[in-house]
């Protein structure tokens, strides 16, 4: 084994490898701010492909700070023989190839995912599926917080650390092997991953997504067999990085919770500033008991004593405040684009609500016999694009003043094995969900949204339909 790799680094770079691993933590609550509540690939892919792509490998970069990737990466470099004193382009390309194991295993999820959309979507509506993506969160979250260690058998990755031997098939199977052992630590960052491409069944973005992943888990190993930099030895910094992805583990636990049996948190979240300065006080005293028990995690801390105290002390009001807070932040957007809805139509009153029809058969015929322009919207209890349609897009002013005109119909996708369901999708070509079809008059297509949109955006495009 190389023992370059454990040199000790300056205080300094290690203080900036902590501020970097804390940023990077924030980056998957960022997203939930701004996009769907459970998905924060979703978030970024409803933005730009490009950005979800390199997104997709900020996320693989961050999954392999986690403890059940980073201390393997000085044994794994070692054992396919990247640091044996070659030359480094030997070095580089032995990997390299490693890597492309990683990747190996990783990329056929997103072509299942893709080809399975169908099937991942009736599954994520049953709440015994549900119920145990939540266990499975909570156990992680619970692991990350130190309740117990989530590792393969010794016995199994010392088998497993030996496939293949030295060299470039070597490293290759042993490549595929890590993404086997890192994949308890990737559950976070690349669940809502595997969520979207199934909701899409695009199998070609969905596999240059979870490759971009790989590259990015395969980042440390790459530069330590490649350069043989000196990587930071676990500390107090990567206690941070558990505490941390404890945290947001356990908001997805409470998030699929809350996206499946919403009547559970009917009322609870406000709109107010008043509710959203709580949260925010919250999340501020659960952070600062966490960054009291990272301090005392620190070789020869004064306050060791402190570190498990402050540890659980932190748990309860970190999750809640961040679940209540990135809550808030929601209903506001809501609560914000309503006030300015009625603001613009102030001196018009309020249009009715749109009634939608549930039959497909029966609405078309309607609009046929009325003359009426349609709308079709396909969604699911599972997609959580189509619940922001739902409650955010669709009661909007705006959109309700042009729904007059319209017929709109509701497609309820959450079974798409019913006849009924599968035969209307067939109708209107729809691959994935939410999908949102105007017809016009003459039954002929005017527009189609595969995204959320806002509803000035929404109600512009219902405009310009006759």
């Amino acid at each position: 084994m190389n023992s370059k790799l454990f040199l000790p680094i300056p205080r300094r770079s290690a203080a900036v490898a902590s501020a970097l691993a804390g940023a990077l933590l924030l980056l998957p609550a960022l997203a939930h701010a701004e996009g769907s509540n459970t998905s924060q690939f979703a978030a970024y892919a409803q933005k730009s492909m490009p950005l979800a792509l390199a997104m997709s490998l900020v996320f693989g970069l961050l999954a392999s700070l986690t403890p059940c990737v980073w201390p393997m990466v000085p044994i794994t470099v070692s054992i396919f023989g990247a640091t044996d004193g070659g030359s480094r382009a030997r070095g580089s390309a032995l990997s390299a190839t490693f890597v492309l194991g990683i990747a190996g295993l990783f990329t056929p999820m997103g072509v299942i995912a893709g080809y399975t959309g169908s099937v991942m979507g009736s599954a994520l509506a049953n709440p015994y599926v549900v119920g145990a993506i939540v266990v499975i969160f909570a156990a992680l979250s619970a692991s990350m917080f130190g309740a117990f260690e989530l590792t393969l058998p010794s016995g199994m990755t010392n088998k497993l650390s030996t496939v293949g031997g030295v060299g470039f098939k070597g490293a290759f199977s042993l490549g595929l092997v890590m993404g086997l052992v890192a994949a308890p630590c990737t559950g976070p960052f690349m669940t809502g991953m595997l969520i979207w491409i199934g909701e899409t069944k695009n199998v070609l973005f969905g596999s240059l997504a979870m490759f971009a992943f790989s590259l990015g888990l395969g980042v440390p190993f790459f530069l330590a067999g490649a350069f043989a930099v000196n990587l930071p030895k676990g500390g107090a910094w990567m206690m941070g990085i558990k505490w941390g992805s404890g945290v947001v583990l356990a908001y997805m636990a409470l998030s699929y919770i809350r996206d499946r049996w919403p009547n559970l948190f009917a009322g609870m979240i406000l709109p107010s500033p008043t509710f959203g300065a709580l949260a925010g006080v919250l999340v501020i005293a659960g952070v600062a008991l966490g960054g009291v028990h990272i301090a005392a995690e620190r070789r020869k801390s004064p306050i060791a004593h402190l570190s498990k105290p402050t540890k659980l002390g932190s748990i309860l009001p970190a999750v809640l405040g961040l679940f209540l807070l990135l809550g808030w932040t929601d209903a506001r957007k809501v609560e914000a684009a309503r006030t300015e809805a009625l603001r613009i139509m102030k001196d018009e009153p309020p249009p009715p609500n749109m009634v939608f029809v549930t039959d497909e058969k029966i609405g078309i015929a309607k609009a046929t016999a009325e003359k009426k322009p349609v709308l079709i919207d396909f969604g699911a209890s599972w997609c959580k694009a189509c619940k922001e349609l739902e409650h955010e897009t669709f009661p909007d002013p705006r959109v309700r003043k042009e729904g007059v005109r319209f017929v709109p119909i509701s497609v309820d996708a959450t079974d798409d094995d019913l006849p009924e369901v599968a035969a209307a999708k067939k109708k209107y070509d729809v691959r994935g969900l939410p999908t949102v079809v105007l017809l016009d008059s003459s039954g002929k297509e005017a527009a189609r949204f595969t995204e959320f949109v806002k509803p000035d955006a929404f109600a512009t495009a219902m405009a310009k339909v006759h």
